[in-house]
């Protein structure tokens, strides 16, 4: 198959590009560049420098490709409270400009969004049916997207599929940015030996999902062209709390690590858990990788790369 993932040079993006070159399929990334991985470009892959919102160029480089995978946007619920415009025109315009090219190539989707579109819901474990409500432009922006799936899916009999994703971690996804997320900027902390700053009392909890489980289910989708107008929780049932993550870094390093606590982040989720009854109907192969085997992976990986991203600096 021909395939095209926007926002290929991101962390789940790269992860998911060499996956499917190594198995047979023909590649192109859709990227501006925004939020690249650091990682070089993989051989055999063509690279697009194109911005997703620019629906003319979409159009251009969805012709002729089998399937779209549709990873590019504009993450982080905080950088979204900061520019809420940005947020929305990124995530929500620029899945419309990859929906309508979808729908003229013919071409099948796979779409992700985020667990965030449940915000104030707060019944656990999470199912495809409850109601949902936003409590960040980030979050009212994926809500969107995955609205205008819905409605391609259900007007034009668009094979299309989004995704949920639920606090995906491991190799290639940065700790050295302002909106890194939490597993690689403690790893990362830890170290240079600066304090892990935890927002609010760190029982927060989260359904962290590895980057190779994501990777293996989105394949999957591609490859059996699954479309449903019913968006689909992509995690497995895990509920750890950053506590309890930081027990595990200190077992993996051998020692205690310094902790801060802080106010807690505004737009923030108590807790993220899913039920995930209907992700393993539709992908009864894949099984979860663990996290303890997970986090190990993404310590290795970020030991080799100590010298290329900064050191915190104090106070950071």
């Amino acid at each position: 198959m021909r395939v095209l993932v926007t926002g290929g040079r991101g962390f789940i993006g790269c992860n998911l590009t060499e996956s499917l070159v190594a198995r047979g399929h023909d590649v192109v990334v859709l990227d501006d560049d925004s939020n690249p991985s650091g990682r070089a470009e993989i051989a055999h892959v063509d690279y697009l420098d194109i911005d997703v919102a620019d629906a003319p160029a979409v159009a251009s480089a969805v012709r002729g490709v089998d399937a779209v995978v549709h990873l590019a946007a504009r993450g982080s619920v905080p950088r979204s409270v900061a520019d809420p415009v940005g947020a929305f025109g990124a995530n929500a315009v620029g899945t419309l400009s990859v929906l309508e090219a979808a729908r003229e190539s013919d071409a099948s989707l796979v779409v992700a969004s985020s667990s965030s579109v449940y915000g104030r819901n707060t019944s656990t474990p999470k199912t495809e049916r409850m109601w949902m409500s936003p409590m960040s432009p980030y979050a009212a922006s994926k809500l969107a997207s995955e609205a205008l799936v819905s409605s391609y899916v259900e007007s034009y009999a668009l094979k299309a599929l989004t995704l949920r994703f639920f606090n995906v971690f491991g190799p290639w996804q940065r700790p050295d940015h302002v909106y890194a997320a939490v597993i690689p900027r403690w790893i990362w902390r830890a170290m240079h030996d600066s304090p892990l700053i935890v927002e609010g009392d760190g029982l927060q909890s989260r359904d962290f999902t590895s980057v190779n489980t994501v990777v293996e289910v989105l394949v999957a989708a591609v490859e059996k062209q699954l479309s449903d107008s019913v968006p689909v929780n992509l995690a497995f049932g895990n509920n750890i709390s950053l506590l309890e993550v930081i027990d595990h870094l200190q077992s993996i390093m051998g020692r205690e690590l310094r902790v801060e606590f802080t106010t807690p982040r505004q737009s923030d989720v108590r807790i993220s858990q899913n039920d995930p009854q209907l992700l393993k109907s539709l992908f009864p192969d894949i099984h979860p990788e663990p996290f303890d085997r997970a986090l190990n992976a993404t310590y290795d990986w970020l030991a080799t790369r100590e010298s290329v991203y900064p050191a915190p600096q104090p106070g950071s």
